[in-house]
């Protein structure tokens, strides 16, 4: 008999958003005029696992123009732009660098091709996994670090407790807005998030859009 899917909560259905959004509110004082400025987000998750995973990897310590400039030229090297696993194992690493991949990200990017093309990393897999456990099977993958999964699960899974305590947006939000002389530890921010949780992702968002949107 074929192997039962678990279902796992995502924020891309609008109800388990909206019971996210209530519960922050409710539990998190200093937080709620951001949720009240703002209201309800209309957030859906999207991306292939594998594109996501890539262009995360492309995009670490870059700025947003700069990454979606060397995505956009790395997308430009196969016909119709899609970041397939066979595709990146493939190609001739000079194109790769000749689009603005350092060496460093393209040992990552073969290193996550050769594993999905082989079987080592059933990405589709990861979809009915819990957080703890995808973190645990991702972190195997040279180049795969905490943030680049804390976004894969926020932005591609939609996973609703997810707390990426490296960001420094988030950082920099927490300091402001709760009035620290300076950026918070990592444990400062977990115990924050007791407030947020099952739904610390929601906060995050939050978080963010406060850092966008600071005068």
């Amino acid at each position: 008999m074929p192997k039962a899917t678990t279902k796992v909560k995502s924020l891309g259905d609008p109800r388990t958003f909206r019971a996210g959004y209530a519960h922050v509110r409710k539990n998190d004082p200093k937080l709620k005029p951001v949720l009240d400025a703002r209201g309800l987000l209309r957030f859906r998750p999207e991306g292939e696992p594998f594109e996501s995973l890539v262009e995360s990897i492309l995009s670490q310590q870059l700025a947003g123009s700069a990454a979606s400039a060397i995505i956009k030229k790395v997308r430009a090297l196969f016909p119709d732009g899609e970041l397939e696993a066979g595709r990146i194992r493939r190609i001739a690493a000079r194109r790769l660098r000749a689009a603005g991949v350092s060496p460093q990200k393209l040992s990552y990017l073969k290193d996550l091709a050769a594993r999905v093309v082989e079987g080592t990393l059933d990405l589709e897999a990861l979809e009915s996994m819990p957080d703890e456990e995808i973190i645990e099977v991702l972190d195997e993958v040279k180049g795969i670090g905490p943030w680049t999964v804390h976004m894969f699960l926020i932005f591609t899974l939609g996973r609703p407790n997810v707390l990426p305590v490296d960001d420094y947006g988030i950082k920099t939000s927490v300091q402001r807005i709760y009035g620290l002389s300076e950026l918070p530890k990592k444990a400062e921010i977990e115990k924050l998030a007791e407030k947020w949780s099952p739904y610390s992702t929601v906060a995050s968002l939050y978080l963010w859009h406060a850092k966008d949107n600071e005068s």
